[in-house]
């Protein structure tokens, strides 16, 4: 009995494979979207906010602090809901990716920040003792050491993001947690049909987790710092670290 409802769960799920991967399609589009506006927002306002200029670290720090204490599934109700009452119509996939990158571009903004600060004042003085302009200061000795310093707390911040796209399905967005949802109703079981629901996330989260600790090591091997990329995607182990 058991192993017939079994196999008509995984035929359900079978059935539904081509739902879930349009939904998987979308909560992609959300994520990388809402990651690459985020990314943008977090460098532009994480950089202002060092400004000696009063109103722009201002600005800056308005702005990060003001989306980052508000609750993003507000704000996408917000940008969904209000801005129609006001004649402006979003359509759902923009609004979503404006609403997770305003929100995780103001978090992303004090890991840049933070990030900047952390590189050692000597580095500074010496790019400025070797006259480089405030440009290249920022392009070819500020920015790669604290790139290396911020890459771990982007990877957090990213699949936080791509686990808020679940937001979405409040928007009309049929996401994967919406189709996750209708194979609930299709199965009538919501341990089986959330723990599928699970297993993709953790999926997702994980490959997208490989990609940054793939991007954090080759920042690192550029400032000469830990293994190279080919010495961590290799299979064979490190003979001297065998024998030590």
């Amino acid at each position: 009995m058991r192993s017939d409802r079994l196999v008509s769960k995984l035929d359900a799920v079978r059935d539904a494979l081509p739902a879930l991967w349009d939904g998987i399609v979308v909560t992609l589009e959300l994520t990388i979207g809402g990651a690459l506006l985020a990314f943008v927002l977090a460098l532009a306002l994480g950089t202002a906010a060092r400004f000696r200029s009063l109103a722009v670290r201002g600005s800056a720090r308005v702005l990060i602090e003001f989306f980052r204490g508000t609750s993003l599934l507000v704000q996408i109700f917000w940008l969904f809901y209000v801005l129609p009452l006001l004649g402006y119509k979003l359509d759902p996939v923009f609004c979503g990716i404006l609403a997770l990158g305003l929100n995780y571009g103001a978090y992303g903004a004090e890991v840049v920040r933070g990030a900047l600060n952390a590189v050692p004042r000597a580095q500074f003085e010496a790019a400025v003792a070797l006259n480089f302009s405030p440009w290249q200061r920022m392009r070819r000795v500020l920015f790669p050491q604290a790139w290396a310093l911020m890459l771990p707390s982007l990877t957090n911040l990213l699949v936080h993001l791509l686990k808020g796209t679940a937001l979405a399905s409040y928007i009309t967005l049929h996401d994967l947690t919406y189709e996750i949802g209708q194979l609930r109703k299709t199965t009538s079981d919501t341990l089986f049909s959330f723990g599928v629901g699970l297993v993709i996330y953790f999926v997702l989260a994980y490959l997208l987790t490989l990609g940054m600790n793939l991007l954090e090591t080759r920042a690192k091997t550029k400032l000469g710092r830990g293994a190279s990329l080919k010495e961590v995607l290799r299979l064979a182990p490190d003979d001297a670290k065998v024998t030590a």
